[in-house]
């Protein structure tokens, strides 16, 4: 029902308003800190010093990333009860997320010729002088780029908020329509969380600027001379070691505790092999639609650049950018006012994937298109083959890496996708995550381990080539 600017005026201007922004800015902020903190101290360890296993430090510190927030919460609540406070809300999600800004700066310290950190230090700068005036700069980009990732997803995250008790706008949302089934008041405070979406848009474009620091010299760049650690080396190992074990050990000890009482819990060996399998078929579906979508956009914004196919791909990235509590409440509303025959259907349940992980699929599509030469299209046409032959016999052969790579990470994100799943599934229908949601939230949490465990099994493959495309570089 509308209820016009009035309602929405009085909705809005709340005390409960105001609490909630403060719990979800402090928060957004607070991990981003701490995220940035870790990430960069761990990329710098990892792709600068001379700590020992540098290799197998840097799967370690992206393996945390095969863990669910929430199911990362769940291993910390069932073993810490009384960790439902700030700081258990800001350690658990900046252990779930501090991967995000490790990856992309461990990236740009590998890109980053080693020249201009050993002029400094011929010059008389100290090792933390170089690092704040020579590197960091350079990894502006890099870092910003994985603090707005950060942030994002703390305006995006539910599960593990909700099991924290932690209220944020994502909870106050989900509450608020499953508890009083009151859009209004739902839409009205997805409205403030778009909002402060498109600020942190806009703020990370404003503060990354248009300065560059690609390097002018020629041919490749000299290789990196690891920093002696010297006497630090011991507590550098057990920096790293208790970041892993925080952020890895601790859930996947968890687990394993509580997948021992699996049995006593009552699970349903059968009912774990059905939602798997639902899981599978849902995941299945939701990367062939979202691939097929990704194909056009991918070849138009590279075979027919302009402002419109700039401006549909561009368009893509808006719905990622949403929390995917917003855009399930979206189509909630929307299926019911315009076609409620398609509410709790498949379809929305499929749409809503599409638009949450679209970007996931255009980006190796795109790539796969930027790679694939226009030559061979051309020679076909000029043979006579038709527009779907070619398409048949050149086109999707030679974009067939891309495709698959654009369909393993939707699959892998819909595995493990909770809360528009929670909103648009229909009735009777459980994934992993819902049912693990399901169990956890009844205490039942040896009954909740196996689907947790079987999201982390999942997920790890995503995991394995994360970390596989950003060793670069002589790391031994």
């Amino acid at each position: 029902m509308d209820v016009g600017w009035a309602g929405v005026r009085e909705l809005v201007f709340r005390p409960r308003v105001a609490e909630l922004l403060w719990n979800t800015t402090r928060l957004a902020l607070g991990t981003v800190a701490v995220c940035a903190v870790l990430g960069v101290g761990a990329a710098w360890l990892v792709a600068r010093s001379s700590v020992p296993g540098r290799r197998l430090w840097h799967v370690l510190l992206v393996a945390p990333l095969a863990v669910p927030a929430f199911v990362n919460s769940f291993a910390w609540i069932s073993l810490l009860p009384g960790l439902d406070t700030y700081a258990g809300a800001l350690l658990v999600v900046s252990l779930s997320y501090f991967p995000f800004v490790y990856l992309p700066v461990v990236a740009a310290f590998r890109g980053l010729d080693p020249a201009l950190e050993e002029t400094a230090r011929g010059l008389g700068l100290s090792g933390w002088a170089v690092f704040r005036r020579v590197q960091l700069p350079q990894l502006r980009v890099a870092l910003l780029g994985g603090a707005l990732l950060v942030a994002l997803h703390v305006l995006a995250e539910f599960g593990a908020l909700q099991m924290l008790r932690y209220p944020t706008f994502t909870t106050a949302i989900y509450d608020q329509y499953r508890a009083t089934f009151n859009g209004p008041a739902a839409t009205a405070l997805a409205g403030v969380l778009i909002l402060l979406c498109l600020v942190l848009l806009l703020a990370e474009v404003r503060l990354r600027g248009h300065r560059g620091y690609a390097g002018s010299g020629r041919g490749a760049a000299r290789p990196v001379r690891p920093v002696e650690l010297g006497a630090l080396t011991g507590p550098a190992l057990l920096a790293l070691a208790g970041l892993v074990g925080l952020a890895l050990l601790v859930p996947l000890g968890a687990l394993a505790y509580w997948l021992a009482g699996g049995a006593s819990a009552g699970l349903s060996w059968g009912d774990l092999a059905a939602t798997t399998g639902t899981t599978l078929a849902l995941a299945a579906a939701a990367a062939a639609v979202t691939t097929a979508m990704a194909l056009p956009t991918g070849w138009l914004a590279v075979r027919a650049r302009g402002r419109t196919a700039t401006l549909l791909e561009r368009a893509t990235y808006v719905g990622s950018s949403l929390p995917g509590i917003v855009v399930a409440l979206a189509l909630v509303t929307l299926s019911i006012r315009a076609t409620p025959w398609l509410y709790q259907t498949v379809p929305v349940l499929l749409a809503a994937y599409a638009i949450l992980f679209l970007p996931r699929a255009i980006v190796p599509v795109r790539a796969a298109v930027e790679q694939s030469p226009p030559l061979y299209d051309d020679v076909a046409a000029s043979l006579g083959s038709s527009g779907a032959d070619r398409l048949r016999r050149i086109t999707l052969p030679l974009l067939a890496p891309g495709l698959g790579a654009g369909a393993a990470l939707v699959f892998l994100a819909v595995v493990t996708e909770l809360t528009a799943t929670l909103l648009l599934a229909p009735t009777g229908t459980a994934t992993l995550a819902t049912a693990f949601w399901s169990a956890s939230s009844a205490l039942s949490y040896g009954a909740a381990a196996p689907y947790a465990a079987v999201m982390v099994l999942l997920s790890a493959p995503a995991t394995v080539l994360l970390s596989r495309h950003t060793r670069r570089g002589p790391t031994p």
